[in-house]
């Protein structure tokens, strides 16, 4: 099923999509960007084409547990420092889906940036955990926000836009603050997750569903 709009704020570029109906839980998927960049993002950017593909996965996946899937396009496309733009987006984001769909248990899932994003936000209520693909997770990125949230990471071993070694190591950072980190490599998959895709699929499902069973939230 297409997406169909749902919400924006007029003058500030954020777009919020959803697919099938409200249910029990919600994955929120956050696209890609670059390091730096106030140009405003548009639907037919790369980064945004990437996750739009995903997220239709995702709905076919997921849509009959029970979970709606929400698309989120960010206002500028990037992360822009100590501003970290996206994330306020993000933040946005839920808010809007509390006030649509009430107290719902979240989950996001970002690729790249988006991955960034949503581990940077995780500390907001209702999110139960991240999945995170192809993150960009500097040396120095902070774990304290993702305290009592299950975290899952897939990075593919030939990414050279993203570091799969930086993930590994983000990974074991985080394992003693988290509730749960679990960590998979996909051997020979790039950044733009078009090799192995129905794996980058599978996984990303498969972890939406066994983060929010963990914190029981049931099909």
């Amino acid at each position: 099923m297409g997406s169909r709009f749902l919400s924006v704020v007029p003058g500030t570029g954020r777009h919020l999509s959803e697919r099938g109906r409200p249910a029990r839980a919600v994955a929120l998927v956050l696209h890609g960007g670059r390091v730096d960049s106030h140009e405003p993002v548009a639907w037919y950017q790369p980064a945004v084409l990437r996750v739009n593909l995903l997220a239709e996965s995702l709905h076919r996946r997921v849509h009959r547990h029970g979970v709606q899937v929400c698309q989120l396009r960010f206002a500028v496309r990037g992360w822009n420092g100590s501003e970290a733009s996206p994330v306020a987006d993000a933040e946005w984001a839920l808010e809007q889906i509390s006030a649509k769909f009430g107290r719902r248990p979240v989950v996001l899932v970002g690729h790249s940036m988006g991955g960034r994003t949503a581990l940077r936000a995780a500390a907001s209520a209702n999110v139960q955990g991240v999945v995170g693909l192809a993150p960009w997770v500097p040396a120095d990125e902070p774990v304290g926000q993702l305290a009592g949230r299950s975290v899952v990471l897939v990075h593919g071993t030939a990414d050279r836009v993203t570091d799969p070694r930086l993930t590994a190591r983000y990974a074991d950072r985080a394992r003693p603050v988290a509730r749960s980190v679990v960590h998979h490599e996909i051997p020979g998959a790039g950044h733009a997750m078009l090799q192995s895709v129905r794996q980058w699929d599978d996984l990303t499902a498969a972890a939406v569903l066994d983060i929010l069973a963990a914190h029981g939230v049931r099909s």
